[in-house]
């Protein structure tokens, strides 16, 4: 062979393996190194792992109980609580100014997560602060108002654009009373009505060391993160027995499409949303990729989302999720998204999708893992949710994800569309959008009465006879959950 041929040759094998690395671009995403696990002996678990030369360190504790817990119509109790634990803002400024690290406490439906960095001679000072928020948390009455005050304002904040509205109509229209349908920021009336003793309720029943889990990552050695762990944590008192999720299931969602009037742009903000599957099913994974994969022929279907904001997720929970799908799109294009994704997702149920359009997922989805696993918040996130929702290790969910197959995809869709239970808002100008998204189904308009729902007139004099319904009330099933293992 000459040099000529010999060159073209290599120009083709290397086209060859490139075009072998797109179609088959399952490339596993990269599991990091396991941790070294220990157990206190109030029941906190900790996972280390330690970096020589690292300067700094990152502590990430994860309560395992979040606002699903809340009681009803006092929305947004726990995330006061995730306030309330580090009051003062010069225990935040101590973090970023003297530490040049960060100080944060977030909430979400699931758990209550304190993250902590700054350098690693100063651990045990960073020890000691958390020691204070968790063990003699600050719920004074002046505290209490000040942070309920600035839980507020966020909200009020926050609550201004389309999207946001969108997002938070489509949850309470698919879940109804059920703690998903309520947003677990609260609003601004559930959280007037969170008092002291509410709180002080929350921290008793779900901030115990046996119902947390620690993650430490950094230059500082198992030796010393454990003894003074037991210093100063050893203090923090144990729970005698953990709360189990145990909810009243949600009523079908009502099938009409939610118009939602704010008179804004050309634009509107259209949600379609199905419920989902919860962390533990072991059809999870699966339903991450049938995501991408509804995402992707959504804007094959409907060129004009090329150029419009478009998502498609799949929000599996400790209680079962959500899956929906969302765009931002032209007055005109709302009731047409709308059925086009209602198409997505049959068309992924009623044929299984091609090895191309799959692997492309993968593909997707791994590059998104190992993004995720290159930082020390990545890694320290995805053990924590293996606690929290009780998931086998973060290796064996990156092989599950390689593993999935077609046909597994289009079960998936399958039993999201077995009950039908289609969940749809738009949020626009409900003058300019009513008759077009009525081409595709039947409409409801927040604030307006249907008269069809208006009760009819009792003659007079005349008394209602006493049913059977009236004597006996139905009552609705409850269906228990069961409790998140430790």
């Amino acid at each position: 062979m000459n040099a000529v041929a010999f060159k073209s040759f290599r120009r083709k094998a290397l086209l060859a393996v490139c075009l072998v690395t797109l179609l088959h671009s399952s490339v596993p995403a990269q599991a990091p190194m396991e941790p070294e696990r220990n157990r206190l002996l109030n029941g906190l678990r900790v996972l280390i792992w330690p970096r020589s030369g690292d300067q700094n360190v990152l502590l990430k504790l994860r309560v395992h109980s979040g606002a699903t817990f809340d009681l009803a119509g006092k929305a947004g109790s726990m995330a006061l609580l995730g306030d309330i634990l580090f009051p003062d803002p010069t225990t935040r400024e101590y973090f970023t100014e003297e530490m040049q690290g960060r100080l944060n406490v977030t909430t979400d439906y699931d758990s209550l997560t304190i993250t902590m960095q700054g350098r690693a001679r100063e651990f045990e000072r960073i020890v000691e602060i958390l020691r204070t928020a968790l063990v003699t948390t600050q719920l004074t009455p002046e505290n209490v108002a000040r942070v309920r005050d600035g839980r507020k304002k966020i909200v009020k904040e926050t609550s201004i654009s389309s999207a946001m509205l969108a997002d938070r109509a489509i949850a309470t229209r698919l879940f109804g009373d059920f703690p998903y349908g309520r947003p677990y920021g609260g609003s601004v009336e559930s959280l007037e009505r969170v008092e002291r003793a509410d709180l002080m309720l929350a921290r008793e029943r779900f901030l115990n060391p046996n119902n947390s889990t620690l993650v430490i990552i950094g230059g500082i050695q198992p030796n010393r993160a454990m003894r003074a762990l037991r210093q100063l944590l050893g203090v923090w008192r144990k729970s005698e027995q953990l709360v189990p999720a145990t909810f009243r299931q949600p009523a079908a969602p009502d099938p009409r499409t939610l118009i939602i009037n704010a008179p804004a742009d050309q634009s509107v903000e259209v949600r379609l949303a199905l419920r989902g599957f919860s962390r533990q099913d072991a059809d999870a994974t699966a339903a991450t990729l049938l995501a991408a994969l509804a995402r992707q022929r959504l804007e094959k279907l409907l060129p004009e989302l090329a150029r419009s904001p478009v998502f498609v997720r799949n929000d599996a929970l400790a209680l079962p999720g959500m899956f929906v799908m969302g765009a931002s799109v032209d007055n005109l294009l709302g009731g047409k998204t709308l059925a086009t994704a209602r198409e997505v997702i049959q068309s992924l149920a009623s044929s299984p999708v091609t090895i191309a359009e799959l692997e492309q997922a993968k593909s997707q989805e791994a590059a998104l893992a190992n993004r995720g696993l290159a930082t020390s918040d990545g890694v320290a996130d995805a053990w924590l949710d293996v606690d929290t929702y009780g998931l086998p290790s973060v290796a064996e969910q990156l092989r599950a994800l390689n593993a999935v197959s077609p046909s597994d995809v289009q079960r998936v869709a399958t039993r999201l569309l077995h009950d039908g239970a289609f969940a749809s808002v738009v949020v626009g100008n409900s003058d300019v959008v009513k008759t077009q998204i009525e081409r595709y189904g039947k409409v409801e308009i927040m604030g307006e009465i249907d008269p069809r729902s208006k009760p009819k007139a009792e003659p007079r004099n005349q008394s209602k006879p006493e049913t059977k319904s009236d004597q006996y009330p139905s009552a609705k099933p409850q269906t228990k959950f069961p409790a998140k293992p430790e």
